[in-house]
């Protein structure tokens, strides 16, 4: 049995909670750092997590989480200003510690000069990483394919059989979650083969928004139509549902970005570095499938 202790932030979220299930399966001992002891909190208990509370930006909580702790994984959520703040923090805390190895969530849009707010943001985090002199592991998804039950998307395919997006002809791999987090997992269980490397982190299957519509549609027995919309008409319709300004931003970067291929691309690296093949958006679609029911 793995006796040492790893740390996932996020570990109530998506990849992160993704990743504690995967360790706990091998056999190993995770900390988890949550915001407040809810319901979340609580199931992560049960499951024989070790819970600490505490934001990312307080530096005293993030040196108290790291402490003992042989690696960790860092994800921060799309904020204004202050995910170098946070990275920076812990990377000093896990310097301190000696924390042997970090798993960094960063983004397949992350560049110096990324017209993204955010995008740009992570671009600092990973070089705040490199700098501090902890082995790291910069992770670069693609578009997650849990995209798809996002707010400014699940209702249209539910309830109008509407994938609706300014995606124009550009191409990507969505990834899921999942995928992710065995990724986060296995790279922590054996960081030395993967220390300073960036990985680029793409799905089963490269495809434009129309093939993705219909493998949508294929799995709920619907046609599913994809509606090309323009940038503007997405960031009104952002707005509208009541998203923070520095997250439209962010969006709408993105996709001009996907325009221009900037999301294209197709690589086995989730198979070569977990050994089983991404899932595809058909199977992601068949396990959340009451999700894409009408009403939703």
């Amino acid at each position: 049995m793995n006796k040492d202790l790893y740390l996932i932030t996020g570990a109530t979220g998506a990849t992160g909670g993704h990743a504690v299930d995967q360790l706990l399966a091998r056999g190993a001992s995770v900390r988890a750092l949550a915001h407040q002891d809810d319901d979340r909190a609580g199931a992560l208990r049960a499951k024989g997590v070790e819970v600490v509370f505490g934001d990312l930006l307080d530096n005293v909580a993030v040196r108290r989480a790291v402490i003992g702790v042989t690696g960790a994984y860092f994800v921060y959520p799309i904020m204004q200003g202050q995910l170098v703040d946070a990275s920076a923090y812990f990377a000093e805390a896990a310097m301190g510690a000696g924390v042997r190895s970090i798993v960094n969530m960063s983004q397949i849009s992350a560049r110096a000069e990324a017209v993204s707010d955010a995008s740009r943001a992570h671009w600092y985090g990973e070089r705040v990483f490199d700098w501090a002199g902890v082995p790291v592991t910069h992770l670069r998804p693609t578009l997650f394919m849990e995209w798809l039950t996002y707010q400014f998307q699940l209702p249209l395919i539910a309830n109008h059989d509407l994938l609706k997006m300014p995606a124009g002809e550009g191409r990507h791999a969505p990834i899921s979650a999942e995928d992710q987090g065995r990724v986060i997992a296995n790279v922590l269980l054996d960081p030395s083969p993967h220390a300073g490397k960036r990985y680029t982190l793409v799905g089963a299957e490269e495809m434009n928004y129309e093939e993705l519509a219909a493998a949508v549609g294929a799995v709920l027995g619907r046609t599913i139509r994809y509606e090309a919309e323009s940038l503007a008409a997405f960031g009104g319709r952002l707005t509208q549902l009541g998203l923070p300004q520095h997250f439209v931003q962010h969006i709408l970067a993105v996709y001009n970005d996907f325009q221009h291929g900037g999301f294209a691309g197709s690589n086995d690296l989730v198979e070569t570095l977990t050994g089983r093949k991404p899932m595809t958006v058909g199977e992601y679609v068949r396990a959340n499938l009451s999700r894409f029911q009408p009403g939703k």
